[in-house]
């Protein structure tokens, strides 16, 4: 946003301090680059999201998975020069690296840690360098990366707060590996997972879920009157339907079976997180919706 003259004869001097716009510098992230002439066709055939329509102006959510078809690691993907990049939680860098490596065998990919910063910029248009983080349909967020992320502020509050609001889940920082399965946390919603492109690791369960529409857990975001406590339970009729991954003061998102959640509902009962209420809603931007109460688990 660039200041303006408050009078037709006074002159403000705009100067690369003076610019304020919502964004962050994510200290927790760090990237991985995967080059060489096989690193496309390596991470299409491991990870749940298309690559081979990738635009070069996008992060697009992804996962690799368990055989079981839970989440090891998720990650947003984009393009660099020759190849890929992988923009995931620090504390998950090594443990993926390790991974990948075990899959590469004879495949012509290069896997290096990149020291180039990670930043985020919200409610702004465009610039050049920015990536659009496909996570937010319907909001303007976007990544930054290495001399792109340099004028980044320091509002991770913030953005932590868009995120839960908007009901975008990180693994790390709001579930742990191995626990959900990518529908659980919208993955499907997004565009983080293909059910047309060929096999990836997991594909049998999570196509599985997809087709016969056994998806029952989902994110929903809470709002409440008052603090909504973090890693408590969703509870209806003194019964757990779900469970707070993260919250920012009065708004909190949380896994919630809906089938569960419809039934109470339908029922007129209260849904309170340690003993306070909440409205529980869908993500503005997903396009599930609730069960019809009764229908079989």
């Amino acid at each position: 946003m660039v200041a303006q003259p408050a009078r037709a004869d006074h002159i403000n001097v705009v100067t690369s301090t003076d610019i304020v716009m919502p964004s962050a510098l994510l200290s927790d992230r760090a990237t991985l680059h995967l080059t060489g002439a096989d690193a496309l066709p390596f991470l299409q055939n491991l990870v749940t999201a298309e690559l081979s329509d990738l635009a070069p102006d996008e992060a697009r959510p992804a996962a690799l998975l368990s055989p079981q078809g839970k989440i090891l690691f998720d990650f947003l993907i984009s393009r660099v020069d020759a190849g890929l990049r992988i923009d995931l939680a620090k504390a998950a860098v090594d443990a993926l690296t390790k991974r990948l490596t075990m899959y590469k065998l004879r495949a012509q990919v290069t896997i290096l840690v990149s020291d180039e910063a990670v930043a985020t910029f919200w409610e702004e248009e465009t610039r050049p360098q920015w990536l659009a983080d496909k996570r937010f349909p319907d909001k303007q967020v976007y990544r930054a990366y290495g001399a792109a992320a340099a004028q980044a502020g320091h509002a991770t509050k913030e953005f932590r707060a868009l995120r839960i609001g908007s009901g975008v889940a990180e693994a790390e920082a709001d579930f742990p590996a191995a626990d959900v399965f990518p529908h659980d946390v919208l993955l499907d919603q997004n565009g983080g997972v293909s059910f047309k492109k060929g096999c990836f690791i997991g594909q049998e369960v999570v196509s599985r879920m997809q087709h016969r529409a056994t998806a029952r857990r989902r994110i929903m975001v809470l709002r409440a009157q008052s603090h909504i406590t973090e890693g408590a339970n969703v509870e209806s009729g003194a019964k757990a339907i779900g469970t707070v991954l993260a919250a920012c003061e009065t708004v909190a998102m949380a896994i919630v079976r809906i089938d569960r959640l419809a039934d109470a509902l339908s029922a007129g009962q209260e849904i309170v997180v340690d003993g306070v209420a909440v409205e529980a809603e869908i993500p503005a931007w997903a396009g599930y919706g609730l069960p019809q109460p009764g229908e079989p688990e």
